[in-house]
Formats: structure tokens, C-alpha cells, sequence
């Protein structure tokens, strides 16, 4: 009778380990989850900010095509060009 007492303490004890290893990993988990949602949240923000940074530097860009630097003189009479096209097709709409 004692080798079945033992048998069964010693299946108890299993039990009780791998409830507090599963409690454990449980816990693991959610703490992973939570870090995960944070890191999310962070790219997110950073991908907002990349995006914010682009636009500036195209504005600069344009500015300084716009103000006819002579780095950039070609793009200049491109945007020129492409504003000229622009305001043609304004004057064709209002004179339909």
C-alpha cells in the first residue's frame, strides 16, 4: 500500500509542477503579448514619423527647385513646366 502512496505523491507532485510550469508560461505569455502591443504601437508611431520627415524633405526639395538653386535648376523648369501645365488645364475648365 505505501508503494501506492508514493505513486500517487509522486504523480501529485508532477501535477503541481506542471501546473506552476504552465502558469508560468502563461504569464510569459501575456507579458509578451503586452510588450508586443507596445512595440506595435512604438512602429506605428515611427513609420508616422518617417512619413513626416519624407514630406519635409520633398517640400524642401521643391522650395529649392522653386527658388532656382543651381543644384537643382533642372528640376526647377520641370516644376515650372509642370505648373504651367496645370494652370492650362485650369483655363480650359473655366472656359468650357
Amino acid at each position: 500500500m505505501s508503494n501506492l502512496s508514493e505513486i500517487v505523491d509522486s504523480l501529485e507532485n508532477r501535477v503541481n509542477n506542471l501546473l506552476q510550469e504552465y502558469n508560468n508560461l502563461k504569464q510569459s505569455k501575456q507579458q509578451l503579448a503586452e510588450e508586443f502591443a507596445l512595440l506595435k504601437t512604438q512602429q506605428s508611431q515611427f513609420k508616422e514619423e518617417i512619413d513626416k520627415w519624407r514630406e519635409e524633405c520633398n517640400t524642401l526639395k521643391l522650395a529649392n527647385s522653386i527658388l532656382g538653386s543651381n543644384e537643382h535648376k533642372r528640376e526647377t523648369k520641370l516644376k515650372i513646366n509642370e505648373l504651367v501645365r496645370e494652370i492650362d488645364k485650369c483655363i480650359t475648365q473655366l472656359s468650357e
